[in-house]
């Protein structure tokens, strides 16, 4: 039910969707006589649009969330590397049957580096398909063809492709590896997910050094206009307010023990 209700709210809560909502109400409020309610509306939409596509707001929303988990240094032995799907394009891949990498294919090609430079560790794919109206294939399912083509033979991969979400991530791959006290295992993921994500893992007994790549700021942004091209802008303000109502919902939920969590926690 959580998986539904987070999909369903998603939809009308990302802030294209929400300003498209705000016009149609505005028109349909205009068809009716109510002048007053069409114009609080439109300027509501354009204000929204306007402050996620024009201004430095995601950066800055995304930062906190980025700067969460440093990059550690290399570990000197590796058992084991975890990476979460949402680095493949599911619709294109299952109809063309490639690999096609989105914004977020940076943590495929770094599990492809780590599994290289630690040629020990078994490689665990974690990412089924979270559409609810979409379809896809998952990320689980891609990965390989993608990774063997970098040179990770497929013997060392770990494939979990039943989840359908970060929660289900932390909780299946768990249960295919089992990990042992006193193996290092990675986390691979988005720099901006990894406080979600660790929460989750550390709350399934699953114990994980992070390890983010996929950095979408560079810690220097500021609050200002035009400070990138509109549409990643806009992109920057979805993945920021996905994720920050993402880690409420969990906390409020219990799934992990605070709205941010951090290395101490």
């Amino acid at each position: 039910m959580f998986f539904y209700l987070s999909k369903v709210f998603w939809f009308f809560a990302q802030p294209l969707n929400f300003a498209i909502l705000l016009l149609l109400a505005g028109l349909v409020a205009s068809f009716f006589g109510r002048r007053r309610l069409f114009r609080a509306a439109a300027l509501l939409a354009t204000l929204v649009l306007a402050t996620a596509a024009w201004t430095s707001f995601g950066a800055l929303m995304l930062n906190p969330l980025e700067e969460r988990f440093p990059h550690p240094p290399a570990p000197g032995k590796v058992d084991g590397i975890v990476v979460l799907g949402g680095g493949f394009e599911g619709a294109i891949n299952l109809a063309r049957g490639g690999y096609e990498l989105n914004s977020g294919g940076d943590r495929f090609v770094e599990t492809a580096i780590l599994a290289r430079r630690y040629p020990d560790a078994r490689v665990v794919v974690s990412g089924g398909s979270g559409a609810l109206m979409l379809e896809g294939e998952g990320d689980a399912d891609t990965a390989p063809r993608l990774l063997e083509a970098l040179g990770v033979s497929l013997d060392r991969l770990i494939l979990e492709n039943r989840s359908r979400n970060t929660y289900e991530n932390a909780l299946f791959s768990k249960e295919l590896v089992t990990p042992k006290p006193g193996e290092t295992w990675l986390l691979v993921t988005s720099a901006f997910h990894m406080p979600r994500s660790m929460a989750l893992f550390a709350k399934a007994g699953f114990a994980v050094v992070a390890w983010p790549v996929d950095y979408r700021t560079s810690g220097e942004e500021g609050i200002g206009l035009f400070t990138d091209n509109p549409a990643d802008s806009l992109q920057n303000t979805t993945m920021a307010v996905r994720e920050w109502v993402g880690l409420v919902a969990y906390w409020l939920s219990g799934r992990i023990d605070s709205p941010l969590p951090g290395p101490e926690s």
